[in-house]
Protein backbone atom coordinates (compact mmCIF):
# COMPACT_ATOMS: atom_id res chain seq x y z
CA UNK A 1 0.00 0.00 0.00
CA UNK A 2 1.30 3.67 -0.82
CA UNK A 3 0.91 6.45 1.60
CA UNK A 4 1.54 9.87 -0.14
CA UNK A 5 1.29 12.65 2.07
CA UNK A 6 1.15 16.53 0.42
CA UNK A 7 0.81 19.92 1.28
CA UNK A 8 -0.64 22.90 -0.53
CA UNK A 9 0.94 26.47 0.40
CA UNK A 10 2.97 25.56 2.85
CA UNK A 11 6.00 22.84 4.23
CA UNK A 12 5.14 19.71 6.68
CA UNK A 13 7.72 18.88 9.25
CA UNK A 14 8.99 15.39 8.76
CA UNK A 15 7.56 14.05 12.82
CA UNK A 16 4.41 15.68 11.22
CA UNK A 17 4.31 13.47 8.53
CA UNK A 18 5.38 10.52 10.72
CA UNK A 19 2.36 10.56 12.98
CA UNK A 20 0.42 11.81 10.21
CA UNK A 21 1.17 8.20 8.26
CA UNK A 22 1.08 6.59 11.67
CA UNK A 23 -2.39 7.44 11.91
CA UNK A 24 -3.77 7.08 8.62
CA UNK A 25 -2.02 3.13 8.29
CA UNK A 26 -4.75 2.05 10.72
CA UNK A 27 -6.67 2.36 8.00
CA UNK A 28 -5.57 -1.06 6.63
CA UNK A 29 -6.53 -3.19 9.93
CA UNK A 30 -10.14 -2.20 9.00
CA UNK A 31 -10.04 -3.24 5.19
CA UNK A 32 -6.73 -4.77 3.74
CA UNK A 33 -7.75 -4.26 0.57
CA UNK A 34 -6.47 -0.49 0.04
CA UNK A 35 -4.13 -0.23 -2.57
CA UNK A 36 -3.53 3.60 -2.00
CA UNK A 37 -3.91 6.65 0.43
CA UNK A 38 -3.36 10.20 -0.59
CA UNK A 39 -3.95 12.66 1.99
CA UNK A 40 -3.39 16.60 1.01
CA UNK A 41 -3.30 19.45 3.21
CA UNK A 42 -4.09 22.93 2.40
CA UNK A 43 -2.06 25.43 4.69
CA UNK A 44 -3.59 28.55 2.75
CA UNK A 45 -6.10 29.36 5.89
CA UNK A 46 -3.18 29.02 8.79
CA UNK A 47 -5.91 29.30 11.19
CA UNK A 48 -8.10 26.53 9.86
CA UNK A 49 -5.96 23.97 7.97
CA UNK A 50 -7.54 21.79 5.56
CA UNK A 51 -7.28 18.30 5.16
CA UNK A 52 -8.55 15.52 2.34
CA UNK A 53 -8.19 11.63 2.51
CA UNK A 54 -8.54 10.01 -0.42
CA UNK A 55 -8.28 6.15 0.07
CA UNK A 56 -8.58 3.80 -3.24
CA UNK A 57 -9.62 0.03 -2.52
CA UNK A 58 -9.06 -2.89 -5.31
CA UNK A 59 -12.40 -3.22 -6.41
CA UNK A 60 -14.37 -0.36 -5.57
CA UNK A 61 -13.91 3.50 -6.45
CA UNK A 62 -12.11 6.40 -4.52
CA UNK A 63 -13.31 6.75 -0.78
CA UNK A 64 -13.42 10.74 0.31
CA UNK A 65 -13.37 12.13 3.46
CA UNK A 66 -12.80 15.97 4.32
CA UNK A 67 -12.51 18.34 7.12
CA UNK A 68 -11.37 21.81 8.31
CA UNK A 69 -10.98 22.75 12.09
CA UNK A 70 -8.60 25.02 14.31
CA UNK A 71 -5.72 22.21 14.48
CA UNK A 72 -4.00 20.41 12.57
CA UNK A 73 -4.17 17.01 14.20
CA UNK A 74 -7.47 17.56 15.03
CA UNK A 75 -8.24 17.37 11.49
CA UNK A 76 -6.73 14.41 10.91
CA UNK A 77 -8.31 12.37 13.39
CA UNK A 78 -11.34 13.58 12.40
CA UNK A 79 -10.89 12.74 8.47
CA UNK A 80 -9.25 9.40 9.92
CA UNK A 81 -12.53 8.98 12.07
CA UNK A 82 -14.90 9.40 9.06
CA UNK A 83 -12.84 7.22 6.63
CA UNK A 84 -12.87 4.32 8.95
CA UNK A 85 -16.73 4.67 9.36
CA UNK A 86 -16.79 4.31 5.70
CA UNK A 87 -14.86 1.48 4.82
CA UNK A 88 -16.39 -0.20 7.72
CA UNK A 89 -20.01 0.37 6.41
CA UNK A 90 -18.70 -0.56 2.92
CA UNK A 91 -17.20 -4.03 4.46
CA UNK A 92 -20.19 -4.29 6.03
CA UNK A 93 -22.48 -4.07 3.17
CA UNK A 94 -20.30 -6.78 1.30
CA UNK A 95 -20.23 -9.35 4.10
CA UNK A 96 -23.92 -8.91 4.29
CA UNK A 97 -24.52 -9.00 0.21
CA UNK A 98 -21.98 -12.55 -0.08
CA UNK A 99 -23.52 -14.36 3.07
CA UNK A 100 -27.12 -14.19 2.38
CA UNK A 101 -29.91 -14.42 5.04
CA UNK A 102 -29.15 -18.47 5.20
CA UNK A 103 -33.08 -18.88 5.40
CA UNK A 104 -34.55 -20.61 2.38
CA UNK A 105 -38.13 -20.88 2.11
CA UNK A 106 -39.93 -23.42 -0.25
CA UNK A 107 -43.41 -24.12 -1.73
CA UNK A 108 -42.90 -27.91 -0.79
CA UNK A 109 -43.34 -28.68 2.30
CA UNK A 110 -40.22 -30.88 3.55
CA UNK A 111 -40.49 -34.46 4.06
CA UNK A 112 -40.76 -34.71 7.49
CA UNK A 113 -43.88 -32.62 7.22
CA UNK A 114 -45.57 -34.99 4.74
CA UNK A 115 -44.52 -37.86 6.85
CA UNK A 116 -46.43 -36.29 10.06
CA UNK A 117 -49.60 -35.47 8.38
CA UNK A 118 -49.91 -38.97 7.19
CA UNK A 119 -49.63 -40.38 10.63
CA UNK A 120 -52.24 -38.27 11.74
CA UNK A 121 -55.16 -39.00 8.97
Amino acid sequence: MQVTISARHGHLSDASRKKIEAKVSRLTRIFDRLTSIIITIDLEHEEQPAVDLQVASEHKHDFVATDRSASLMGSIDTVVHRMESQLRKYKDKIQHRHRGTGEHISATPAPEEELDKENTE
